[in-house]
């Protein structure tokens, strides 16, 4: 959500909105308030955008599964089947949001009261928190007795963490899902809290990447295709690790889809 953030403050600029569009009947009345107004920010919340206006308002939108942001002339729209929630355009561009559920205006002063603004964790990206913000977060007494392969999904703890990140962070750190915050020593502590921040930005700076650079141009220059040089462990079942040739496995934690190398992540002992 980061990048989209960014694409769409790109994409309107400080120039003054001539449409305000929205889906819903409810938010419909709102617009004339908001056209002609300029944009003073839009940023994350973990997979929330919040899109700040100069007069104090903020349009929240969460994508879930399925909201998509798609960009064009504002003559035009997408040749899509998907349906338009949200269109924001200036006379140069316009910002369009597909398929999502879940857009609302909050009012000035009124954003921090926001029922998920209030209960979402440290946003890596947006808060600009460095390692030793994660480091201090991570031991944080309400997180100490919760398993890193379902606390890694809970958007209370790290903000915009996504089921990849979480097998690729847990591999990077050497750390297996069953560990907890209170079992890590220091330098445990402090490798976890460095593969979240450096592959958090990494794939913001990729699009989606997570393996180690050196190895991607390696990997690309032989002939490999995007998905399977992509990343460390996930989406990898069954083929080696990149660091010690070991069989990476696939697991269900939480409902979703996690991968881990049993050689690099050990069990923990009992």
């Amino acid at each position: 959500m980061y990048r989209v953030a960014r694409r769409v403050e790109q994409a309107l600029g400080q120039a003054p909105l001539e449409e305000v569009w929205f889906a819903f009947e409810r938010l419909q009345c709102e617009s004339p308030r908001l056209q002609g107004q300029r944009l003073k920010g839009v940023r994350t919340l973990g997979k929330a955008l919040l899109i700040e206006f100069e007069g104090g308002e903020t349009i929240y939108t969460h994508n879930q599964l399925y909201g998509r942001w798609m960009f064009s002339d504002p003559d035009r729209r997408p040749d899509t089947g998907r349906q338009l929630r949200l269109a924001l355009s200036t006379e140069k561009c316009s910002a369009l949001l597909y398929s999502a559920s879940e857009i609302e205006l909050i009012e000035p002063g009124e954003l921090e009261a926001h029922p998920f603004i209030r209960r979402v964790g440290l946003d890596v990206l947006s808060d600009e928190a460095d390692v030793d913000a994660i480091e201090r977060w991570i031991g944080r007494p309400e997180f100490a007795g919760r398993r890193l392969g379902h606390l890694l999904l809970d958007q209370r703890f790290l903000a915009g963490v996504g089921n990849y990140l979480r097998s690729e962070i847990l591999h990077q750190a050497g750390l297996d899902w069953r560990l907890r915050p209170v079992d890590l020593d220091p330098v445990q502590r402090q490798a976890l809290a460095s593969s979240v921040y450096g592959l958090m930005w990494r794939s913001v700076d990729t699009g989606g990447i997570t393996n180690a650079p050196e190895r991607v141009a390696e990997l690309k220059r032989a002939g490999w295709k995007r998905r399977d040089y992509r990343h460390f462990v996930f989406s990898r079942a069954g083929q080696a690790c990149f660091l010690c040739g070991g069989e990476i496995e696939k697991l269900t934690v939480s409902g979703r889809r996690l991968y881990r190398c049993a050689q690099c992540q050990p069990e923990p002992s009992s």
